[in-house]
């Protein structure tokens, strides 16, 4: 199966969770398979919020140094939606028509404009399609098609 799927930005974060043994595992399986495959696709806001939570919100941050390391090395391959007038149209539209908040609604918005048939997030609606986009929480064990 050659479809794209994006990445929200809590699926990164729980790649860095030594916490959660699971979900860090699975993130990471994810993270390699979207750089491996070339399938997977990030946005720009999901490169903001990333850079904010490993440099100020981790329990142990990243350096510099090392955040911009993953920048390059991750990030920068997979991030191929980036702010625009007519992605802030679309996620204005969904924010209204599915009530999700507009950020919420930027990342369905970035997902669908990539071309993406997967949206893997912890914190949308598990299931639920929008268009040709399908919202799968990857740490759910449940048979989704």
């Amino acid at each position: 199966m050659n479809d794209k799927f994006f990445l929200d930005t809590n699926i990164l974060v729980y790649a860095f969770d030594d916490g959660d043994p699971g979900k860090r595992d699975r993130a990471r399986a994810l993270v390699a398979e979207a750089l491996d495959e070339s399938r997977g696709v990030i946005s720009y806001q999901v490169i903001q919020e990333l850079l904010n939570a490993v440099l100020r919100k981790f329990s142990k941050p990243l350096t510099a140094a090392d955040a911009e390391r993953y920048l390059a090395v991750v990030l920068e391959p997979l991030c191929s939606v980036f702010a625009s007038v007519e992605l802030f149209h679309q996620a204005l539209d969904i924010s209204g028509r599915w009530k999700y908040t507009f950020y919420d609604s930027l990342i369905i918005a970035s997902a669908l404009q990539a071309g993406c048939s997967v949206l893997y997030s912890e914190d949308l609606q598990h299931g639920q399609k929008i268009g040709n986009l399908r919202i799968l929480n990857p740490f759910v064990e449940s048979p989704q098609s």
